[in-house]
């Protein structure tokens, strides 16, 4: 999925000059492509991310739209206070692009895990937090992050992540996308986790239910309206984030449906526990670790249907 944003990101820069990369001496391999074609708007500030931020905010003020990119943690929790106070607090185009969020990274620990991160976006006023879960979804995305003028939070895959879709979607910043349908439950999502959500509801399907399946790819901005047509439609809500359980996507699909007083019978967050990511292995093998591999988040589901 990086390298699918990169070469995104190239084309739209050829026909928009207000597009600038700003990075904290990372991502080699990906971004050559940017650099050698605008070697003008790039800039590699070095191992300082809260400079990269600062920089990235005076270039937007300037009328440009600023990309500060790196792995997971390092332009977000490194540098919040920078976002907080000079991209948020002014409003600023500025777009934080991470790779690898959740455990992508699962070799190198905690410090390369980004797990508090979309809690910590989605609680910034003005910032606009994004998850793509396929390719489809991040060209998408890239481009709608483009089109979008102020703070915007880009949580990129890693590497080849499969498809959670079969065919073209309609992608829009704070609308949710219906995988498929179903009357039994309503499965919501956010991120590449889609391609372990998939296979989940195939093996449900087998025991006989009918899950609804839907991508919140934006989850600031959230889409209160398919959150609330689901409980009307379904009865019963299953959130699955690889992410922390505090303050991510369960958390804001709980506050929309007690915000609304449109309950469901009944409502299940499938997430990372409250504790660091202390085991170390690969990234399927920590997410089955954890309970988010395919038949681990079908096994939670029949134990909770039950």
């Amino acid at each position: 999925m990086r390298t699918l944003f990169n070469k995104v990101l190239v084309d739209l820069a050829k026909d928009d000059k207000r597009i600038f990369m700003v990075l904290a001496d990372i991502g080699y391999g990906e971004i050559e492509p940017f650099r050698d074609t605008f070697p003008n708007r790039f800039l590699n500030v070095g191992v300082a991310e809260q400079n990269m931020t600062g920089v990235a905010c005076g270039i937007a003020m300037e009328g440009n739209i600023a990309i500060t990119y790196s792995i997971a943690n390092f332009p977000t929790l490194r540098c919040l206070e920078q976002i907080r106070n000079d991209v948020c607090y002014h409003n600023a185009n500025v777009k934080i692009v991470i790779i690898g969020g959740g455990l992508a990274y699962g070799a190198l620990g905690v410090s390369h895990q980004a797990t508090e991160d979309i809690a910590i976006m989605r609680a910034l006023p003005n910032m606009v937090v994004v998850c793509p879960a396929d390719f489809a979804e991040a060209e998408a995305a890239t481009r709608a992050m483009i089109d979008y003028s102020g703070p915007l939070y880009y949580r990129c895959g890693y590497k080849k992540e499969p498809p959670v879709h079969r065919g073209p979607i309609d992608f829009k910043l704070g609308k949710a996308i219906q995988v498929r349908d179903g009357s039994d439950f309503t499965l919501i999502f956010t991120g590449t986790i889609g391609n372990q959500v998939l296979p989940a509801a195939d093996l449900l399907e087998k025991d006989g239910l009918r899950p609804r399946v839907i991508s919140m790819h934006t989850v600031k901005p959230i889409d209160r309206e398919a959150i609330l047509a689901a409980v009307r439609d379904t009865g019963a809500i299953v959130t699955v984030e690889e992410h922390q359980i505090n303050g991510g996507l369960g958390s804001a699909v709980a506050e929309v449906i007690c915000d609304a007083g449109v309950f469901p019978r009944r409502m299940l967050r499938l997430a990372l526990p409250d504790e660091y990511v202390s085991k170390v292995g690969s990234h399927d093998w920590l997410l089955d670790q954890y309970g988010l591999s395919a038949p681990k988040i079908a096994q939670s589901i029949r134990q909770w249907m039950n």
